[in-house]
């Protein structure tokens, strides 16, 4: 047995596409209903900026086929706070946008903190403990995303497993890589491909990649990522995966993500 895994992009309107990852006749608001045929995942980011109407919820639930997954990026106004502890009124904004109209569309909502963020223990465990557990009768999964290297310690990843929130595994040329399995599922942001190559990451690194996400699935831990608390072992049961190719240029994200999931077939 092994858990799900589901492969994307960051967003899907994105002019450098058109053309390339999108036939030059579709029309941009079929967009979703295209990229979303290609892909089994599509992280929405614009969340981060602002929120939207439930009208848009509804919409990009009814544009998607069964099985396909959004995940959410929470609110700057939560993450980039000096005290997190106090976030509870920007997470009921955020919440109160009618994200919930999704339905089974609903993934994972993952928080992302600056990388002058430090790990102060008491206060993020203060942000957890707001983190709703459920939306509109459906469990919620949480994930996080760090960017400072004080996050490089046993006591983060054990903090993320009292509370069952997910460390985002980002393979990123310049902030730390934390590959500690905390929940149960996974979350990668793959960072490092190139629009030089056709699909973002040659075939041997793909291939790699593939690997990865199917020793997650199958609740495994992957030998060759760096965790910060190696003492611990992890529960070997499957895991619902997700993982995203997003690299600066990002012309080619679609085609990795593409490659990727005939790998993981």
């Amino acid at each position: 047995m092994a858990g799900d895994i589901r492969i994307g992009i960051g967003g899907w309107t994105f002019e450098p596409w058109r053309g390339v990852f999108y036939p030059p006749t579709l029309k941009q608001k079929d967009e979703l209903n295209y990229a979303s045929r290609q892909l089994t995942a599509i992280e929405i980011n614009g969340t981060y900026y602002s929120s939207f109407k439930p009208d848009s919820w509804k919409k990009w639930r009814d544009e998607t086929p069964d099985g396909f997954v959004f995940t959410i990026k929470g609110s700057r106004f939560t993450t980039n706070r000096r005290e997190l502890a106090g976030a509870g009124e920007s997470l009921e904004k955020f919440f109160g946008q009618g994200i919930e109209h999704l339905g089974d569309r609903l993934g994972p909502i993952f928080w992302q903190f600056a990388n002058s963020k430090k790990f102060d223990p008491a206060d993020f465990e203060g942000f957890l403990k707001l983190l709703p557990r459920s939306l509109g009768g459906r469990p919620l999964r949480h994930a996080v995303e760090v960017r400072h290297d004080s996050f490089c310690t046993p006591a983060f990843p054990a903090l993320l497993r009292e509370h069952g929130v997910a460390v985002v595994y980002a393979k990123h040329n310049t902030y730390p890589e934390i590959a500690d399995l905390t929940a149960d599922f996974a979350y990668a942001r793959l960072q490092t491909g190139s629009d030089a190559c056709e699909t973002a990451y040659e075939p041997p690194a793909l291939d790699a990649w593939a690997k990865v996400l199917k020793t997650w699935a199958a609740g495994g831990a992957p030998a060759d990522l760096p965790v910060v608390d190696p003492a611990h072992k992890p529960a070997e049961t499957p895991r619902d995966v997700f993982a995203f190719i997003i690299h600066e240029g990002k012309v080619r994200a679609p085609a990795g993500a593409m490659a990727l999931i005939e790998r993981v077939k």
